[in-house]
């Protein structure tokens, strides 16, 4: 029997979109040779679709789908992911279901055991757990079919108290086949590598993972869909944050011997805890967030959640205000790159309090991008606000109160521009500054996406290292330069915030790894700087509640998946 796999990139809701998707794949895979096609979780209408579940005639349309995919199951089985209704009165209307199409009928469905509910994950809000396991046979083959979670329970201390496989072991399955929705975060990727290969080894089967591609607004699914012979060793491993096809036979991977990989397996443990000491020791947690590959990855996330936010919601063109400072810079030729020069508008708004080499950094950015720009000075609006407020103000001394006016002054004429021309303002802060609260609401943590609200300060320059490359992009004085808001004279971001590469390590330790303040205290950091930095984190919630939509790319981001407290007084 020969297995492909169809990884694709979906849009939430868009059922003809999907559906044809779908159906041109099964197309390709009939013209390949293959008996069986499989795709991705939740693949006819996109993953997640939240509380859409919650309306009857989205799931209507689901079916329908379904129904004209099953016409294009002719001599061929299609496995799909989709919505099932739940007959039983009892618990919720529906299952998260994986169905085996084929001779242009449903002839089996497999609905997922283990519905995750952590960090960006509520699918127990939506779906029944499943009650009952079995394997689906087809051409001969009985297959175990689970979904995402269901094969992420193994380990010391399980999450669930099930494992489906389990229970399907039980009727003496030929192979696994898991359809997956899985997120990118940039360690992810090995760890998902080792989860499967853990299941194969202890179930000795092989395993056809098919995982989904695309970024769904903050979400981004990097693909990487993996075959495993029974014995645990690797045999394919699909394109990364792209759309990929692959066609394989079951039969030559079926003949692969059963004897474990021990080396590979040795090797990856030793890799996983070279990777966990680093994160646990604060002296190698800079080298760890910016090492090449998690950058790249970071990199390649960024660049496919720009250009698929944009083309989701129907947007081609983008706007950004451009200080002449690294973050605006690196959100700048990210920006260039996903959308194309000509559709991205950078705009310099220069203050009496602006350095000159700011300016012509940014200008010289832009030319370097080839990206159209304006230079509209902010002075003359900034003394206006002034002296209207003068009267209000009553001679008090200059102060937070007159920096954020250029801050927002900045900001309204960013959403001024892209109301006239449509465009959507994308965000420049970065993850340091958003934790920290150092941003003004309206103003610069005004837009419609953010770019780099999950990358650290330091994670920002190695960003931008490497998108220089071998051709300076970004000019060495942005990324030499000491960084600076510059709202009042010779202002320095160290003046209200720690060195970067120190601030980073706390930041990480507390908001990735949930580590308590004494637990951060004995690494060997000043308890008085980490009882300051935790305080700024959670007094500042409140600032982070009202922000855009952060493309994630690290374990713990902030937005839907850090559900914290406004009002909390824990450590503030």
């Amino acid at each position: 029997m020969k297995i492909a796999l169809a990884q694709q990139n979906y849009h939430i809701g868009n059922f003809d979109l999907n559906t044809k998707k779908i159906i041109s794949a099964v197309e390709s895979a009939r013209e390949a040779g293959a008996d069986l096609v499989v795709f991705s979780e939740l693949c006819v209408c996109g993953y997640p679709p939240r509380d859409f579940l919650e309306f009857k005639d989205f799931i209507n349309k689901c079916y329908e789908s379904i129904d004209k995919i099953k016409l294009h199951a002719d001599g061929i089985g299609v496995i799909v992911g989709a919505p099932a209704r739940n007959i039983i009165p009892e618990g919720k209307d529906l299952f998260n279901a994986a169905w085996l199409l084929y001779d242009k009928e449903v002839k089996g469905k497999a609905y997922k055991t283990l519905l995750p509910t952590y960090d960006v994950f509520d699918e127990y809000r939506y779906f029944e757990p499943a009650y009952d396991w079995h394997v689906l046979e087809f051409k001969g083959q009985r297959i175990a079919l689970t979904i995402c979670e269901d094969l992420w329970n193994l380990g010391d201390n399980p999450l669930y108290r099930i494992c489906p496989m389990d229970q399907l072991m039980q009727q003496q399955p030929d192979i696994m086949i898991n359809i997956s929705a899985s997120p990118f975060d940039y360690d992810h990727d090995e760890d998902r590598k080792e989860i499967l290969k853990a299941n194969v080894l202890k179930y000795k089967l092989p395993l056809f993972y098919c995982n989904t591609i695309g970024s769904q607004t903050e979400i981004v699914f990097d693909g990487g869909s993996l075959v495993y012979a029974a014995n645990g060793k690797l045999l394919e491993e699909m394109k990364y944050f792209e759309e990929d096809f692959r066609l394989f036979d079951l039969e030559q991977i079926q003949s692969q011997s059963l004897e474990p990989e021990l080396h590979e397996t040795r090797l990856k443990k030793f890799d996983h805890e070279m990777r966990v000491s680093k994160i646990k020791d604060p002296e190698k947690v800079i080298e760890y967030l910016t090492e090449e590959n998690n950058i790249r990855q970071i990199h390649d996330a960024l660049v496919l959640g720009i250009r698929d936010y944009f083309q989701k919601m129907s947007f081609s063109k983008a706007i950004l205000g451009s200080s002449g400072g690294i973050d605006s810079a690196v959100t700048l030729t990210l920006a260039c790159e996903a959308l194309g020069p000509a559709n991205v508008r950078s705009v310099l708004m220069p203050s009496e309090f602006s350095s000159s080499y700011s300016i012509t950094d940014a200008e010289q950015l832009s030319k370097n991008l080839g990206n159209h720009y304006d230079i509209i000075p902010i002075t003359n609006i900034y003394d206006s606000f002034l002296f209207a407020l003068k009267p209000s103000f009553m001679e008090l001394p200059f102060g937070p109160a007159e920096e954020n006016i250029q801050s927002r002054t900045r900001g309204t004429l960013l959403m001024a521009i892209a109301n006239k021309f449509g465009y959507i303002l994308l965000n420049t802060s970065n993850k340091s500054e958003l934790a920290t609260g150092y941003g003004t609401l309206y103003g610069d943590m005004a837009g419609g996406l953010s770019v780099l609200g999950d990358v650290y300060k330091m994670q920002v320059y190695a960003l931008a290292r490497f998108l220089n490359g071998e051709n300076e992009i970004i000019p060495q004085n942005i990324l030499k330069k000491e960084p600076s808001a510059e709202l009042r004279p010779n202002q320095k971001d160290t003046d209200s915030l720690p060195e970067y590469a120190i601030l980073d390590k706390i930041l990480y330790q507390y908001i990735e790894r949930r580590q308590g303040p004494k637990s951060i205290i004995d690494m060997g950091i000043d308890a008085a700087l980490v009882s300051r930095v935790l305080k700024l984190v959670n007094t500042n919630e409140y600032k982070r509640n009202q922000f855009c939509p952060i493309i994630r790319v690290s374990s713990k981001a902030f937005g839907i998946g850090r559900r914290v407290p406004i009002v909390g007084k824990y450590l503030s």
